[in-house]
């Protein structure tokens, strides 16, 4: 058997003695919430167009309640708890413009950029404000609201309400995040028929 070099085995040892001395947090949870979008769009080209022409879809804000990791519980209406081992992979406004413009892409085939790193005249930007995305313990529902704005690079600007509420949902982790899943995708698909319309 070869013996592991001096210098190594001290680092080593270093090594052992530092993870029993710092903390990186507590335990992780044992599953995080994702939102998966229903329709994807396929492989292969996107579609083509000049950059002024290509759909920016843009963070949609959010009060601090949905600013977080955690899934919010409406209690009542004055009391607000979180959903007991519920975390989400990150901010749910972030993954709500990813299946946002996923949707919008499967469904147009248009050119659709996320963020708001293309900076040119004459696009179309969809903005936005996540009103509600999570449980009501009140009524047993998983409930998703999103205030979709829609605005041309000819000044136009549209703006809708959309909402998508699953009922009947016991308030644990494996029967919200479905929920949570299914509500979000019917509110992209609102927001991606809405789009296209150009009503």
């Amino acid at each position: 058997m070869k013996r592991v070099p001096g210098k190594i085995g001290a680092m080593a040892a270093a090594g052992l003695l530092l993870a029993g001395c710092v903390s990186l947090g507590g335990d992780p949870p044992s599953q995080l919430i994702t939102l998966t979008p229903d329709s994807t769009a396929p492989a292969g080209d996107f579609g083509e167009g000049k950059v002024a022409s290509a759909m920016i879809v843009l963070d949609p804000d959010t009060d601090r309640r949905l600013d977080v990791t955690r899934v919010p519980v409406q209690v009542d209406a004055s009391t607000l708890a979180y959903l007991e081992d519920a975390v989400w992979v990150e901010k749910p406004a972030r993954q709500f413009r990813r299946l946002l413009a996923e949707t919008i892409r499967a469904r147009g085939g248009r050119v659709v950029v996320e963020g708001s790193d293309v900076e040119v005249a004459g696009k179309t930007v969809l903005s936005g404000r996540l009103v509600e995305m999570g449980y009501d313990a009140q009524v047993q529902a998983v409930i998703v609201k999103y205030d979709g704005m829609l605005e041309t690079g000819e000044g136009t600007l549209r703006s809708r309400r959309f909402e998508a509420e699953v009922v009947g949902v016991p308030a644990k982790v494996a029967m919200v995040a479905p929920a949570l899943n299914e509500a979000a995708n019917d509110v992209a698909a609102q927001v991606a028929d809405w789009v296209a319309s150009g009503e």
